[in-house]
């Protein structure tokens, strides 16, 4: 093995430190295509953040990119798009749901409501449409080129709702060459990972590429309620997915056509009562993560279906690009599942039924449903290719989606008959207008401003007059609301180029999230609003490229204030979300993006990040579970709830971390590999209110993957075997706080190996 360049640790950390005003080659992109790149070399990485290919380290933004081998990596396990939780700094991810609903969290900011039409302040764009749905976002990864992640507010390029940031997924495009890759992976559970795509030249203008996704994993929980037992009840998934993608290339014009399809039939996350010692947040001693105690285990269903289409065309002209996106999106859910995780906890003739683990305070089996779900989006811009100083693009954007939601409630006693109904109807309406100007001030400062006018409007009905009887003593109720507010959103961004290797940039910017409703009426009388979130963040960094060439160190520093933040109440004393608006709430932290070419057979990044969030508003206060096991630490008021001024905001953890370290080394005709991974995410709340029970652990997670790729003839081969969750640390993870101490625990330790051909 060749010794490294510079082969101590000292002169990576003097490289990292003093990068801002130490150079040695850093090229642009421009550059970097004139001039043959050394073999050990980090690649140039383009992103397309500000909607056009650019070199990462010359754009204003923070924003970070995975691709390659380290997305292969994480990805392997057959995991849906939660593996991206602390893979990138300041991204979280969870979800109560399992493989749908994923809620997105970036510097802090997210939302933890469970119901179907809440917004979150974190956008999901793949390939290039906004997919505003929760559901629509848990959309499984395969045949993807690159994932980028944009911090910050992203209001005036990016559709709606981007206040924390977006995170961008942009698939494999067809083209003229002929390529593709079939993969399986066999592990744990008897789980099977398979994923395939092949592409290529219909004719000398026409291409198309088709990606196909199976994924299957048997049930493997137990089910040990008195009464209630059973083998292999939960736990278990059948995902199938397809994206086909059809690519015409004029001179002067080109038009993408994508279709993408889902269907998930399995199970929804597993609950478990009184997992969580009281007075600690730790798994009690029996915790086994193949066993519930659940009543209602046998009725848990989750089923998924979802389908879209879109249409992209670009003419390119003398001096401009027009660009249109029209796109159509669907999605279908019903998730039933015993809330409560345990059994017992009701009467039957006034004979209490036995309970367990522990005590239950009331039985609780619900579901929710999306039975109809359209959305739509539209959008036209006009970009400058001038070869001058100033160029610019301008555009409009339309949103429009109908969504219908179902939310169900049932009488464990009876055998799961139904109780409680409602329907909530919500019909968004969305339209933008949007530009931004890049003007070139000398041969080292380029400066941008953007500005957006968008206008948002949600008419809203919650619907209980065909409910059944309910058990909780309310009666038919219909509620119509209606909210609607406008935003001009802005930002500036100047970036400098230090000198060849470093480049300063800073940005300031400013946006908003649209009013939401939340209507889930089963156990109360009230739909509650939350006004429009307005954010305006400063950060600054630089980015640079040291080591010649073999390293590249990206830092930000950040702080921003958000007015009438949108707050979700999430349980409390019932299975309910209630919004709230805090008057303001700040963050301010510093990201450091890093990757190194150790030598020709090591590579290694390594991310940190950290993020203070503070609850700025003395006048707000939820309730909270009135149970003996519960230890709120907050202050309580004179009616019993809880103080939020100057709690953090609920799973936003102060400090995320991730290293990676892959060795590659020929070996005969081919060449040996090994990787390693390791994150880690600090202490989370994971509710408004802070409490001993539920603030979640620090969790570390290491993955391990090696194996053997060669190549004969046009075919490129690849066998490994991986591990995830390499120490099995399980804890909890989220919680359901108005029932005993009831917890979700992350995946346990997932062993496998893969079998990969690449055609070209």
């Amino acid at each position: 093995m060749k010794a490294m360049k510079r082969s101590t640790l000292a002169t990576l950390i003097n490289a990292t430190l003093f990068s801002a005003v130490a150079g040695t080659s850093f090229s642009s992109l421009a550059a970097e295509e004139k001039t043959a790149k050394k073999s050990n070399q980090l690649e140039v990485i383009q992103v397309t953040a500000r909607k056009r290919v650019e070199n990462a380290q010359e754009v204003p933004v923070a924003v970070s990119a995975l691709q390659g081998d380290n997305l292969d990596a994480y990805s392997s396990a057959g995991m849906d798009i939660r593996f991206l939780n602390a893979k990138i700094p300041s991204l979280s991810i969870e979800s109560s749901f399992g493989r749908s609903f994923p809620r997105f969290y970036v510097r802090g900011l997210g939302n933890t409501d469970f119901d179907l039409n809440a917004s979150q302040p974190v956008s999901l764009v793949v390939d290039e449409v906004v997919q505003e749905n929760a559901i629509l976002k848990g959309f499984p990864v395969f045949d993807v080129e690159r994932v980028e992640v944009l911090r910050g507010p992203q209001g005036t390029l990016f559709g709606r709702n981007t206040p924390a940031g977006l995170v961008k997924f942009d698939s494999v495009k067809p083209s003229q060459e002929f390529d593709g890759y079939g993969s399986v992976s066999y592990g744990s559970r008897g789980a099977v990972d398979t994923s395939g795509a092949v592409g290529g030249a219909l004719t000398d203008r026409l291409s198309a590429r088709v990606s196909l996704l199976w994924q299957d994993k048997d049930d493997y929980i137990d089910n040990q309620a008195p009464g209630f037992e059973a083998k292999d009840e939960q736990g278990g998934y059948t995902e199938k997915a397809a994206r086909v993608q059809f690519l015409y290339e004029g001179d002067d014009f080109t038009a993408l056509l994508n279709y993408h399809t889902r269907d998930l039939d399995g199970s929804p996350i597993a609950f478990r009562a009184n997992v969580i010692k009281t007075g600690t947040n730790e798994l009690v001693d029996n915790y086994e993560s193949d066993v519930v105690y659940q009543d209602a285990a046998s009725r848990s269903t989750q089923q998924v279906e979802s389908e879209g289409a879109s249409l992209k065309l670009e003419w390119e002209l003398k001096n401009h690009t027009i660009t249109s996106i029209s796109a159509w999106e669907s999605a279908e859910i019903y998730s039933r599942a015993d809330i409560d995780g345990g059994y017992g906890g009701f009467s039957i003739d006034d004979v209490p039924v036995a309970m367990g683990p522990g005590f239950i305070p009331f039985s609780s089996e619900s579901a929710d449903g999306i039975p109809d779900h359209d959305q739509l989006t539209q959008e036209l811009r006009l970009s400058s290719n001038f070869d001058g100083d100033l160029n610019y693009q301008v555009g409009v954007f339309y949103f429009d989606e109908e969504l219908t939601i179902e939310n169900f409630s049932y009488d464990t006693s009876n055998n799961g008959t139904l109780n409680g109904f409602v329907r909530q109807q919500q019909d968004t309406t969305a339209w933008a207008v949007f530009g931004s100007v890049d003007y070139v001030v000398s041969d080292d400062l380029k400066v941008t401003a953007g500005l957006r006018y968008s206008d948002d409007e949600k008419d809203f009905v919650a619907d209980r007059t065909l409910s059944p009887l309910s058990e909780f003593g309310v009666g038919p109720k219909l509620i119509p609301e209606n909210v609607s507010d406008s935003h001009v959103s802005w930002d500036l961004s100047a970036n400098y180029k230090v000198n060849d290797d470093v480049n300063w940039y800073g940005r300031v910017a400013n946006t908003f999230r649209a009013p939401s409703l939340q209507g889930r009426i089963l156990f109360n009388e009230e739909v509650t609003i939350a006004d429009s979130e307005t954010v305006t963040s400063y950060e600054t960094g630089i980015k640079s490229d040291v080591l010649d060439g073999q390293g590249r160190v990206n830092a930000t520093v950040f702080y921003y204030t958000m007015d009438d933040q949108q707050l979700t109440a999430v349980g409390g004393d019932t299975n309910s979300s209630s919004l709230i608006n805090a008057d303001k709430t700040t963050g301010y932290g510093f990201e450091l993006d890093t990757q190194w070419v150790l030598s020709d057979e090591f590579n290694a990044t390594f991310n940190l990040s950290y993020n203070k969030t503070e609850i700025k508003d003395d006048s707000i206060s939820i309730p909270v579970p009135d149970r003996v096991t519960l230890n709120v630490t907050d202050p309580i008021n004179n009616s019993g709830f809880a103080i939020l001024d100057g709690n953090s905001l609920p799973h936003a953890p102060e400090w995320i971390s991730n290293f990676t370290l892959r060795y590659t080394k020929e070996l005969a005709d081919g060449n040996f590999f090994a990787s390693g991974d390791i994150s880690y995410r600090s202490k989370i709340n994971m509710f408004l209110y802070e409490s001993v029970e539920f603030e979640g652990k620090e969790l570390i997670e290491t993955g391990l993957r090696t194996g053997y790729t060669w190549s004969e003839g046009d075919y490129e081969y690849e066998v490994a075997a991986f591990v995830r969750n390499l120490f099995d640390e399980q804890q909890v993870i989220g919680a359901v706080d108005f029932n005993n101490n009831t917890g979700i625990v992350n995946e346990e330790r997932y062993v496998g190996a893969e079998f990969k051909v690449r055609f070209f």
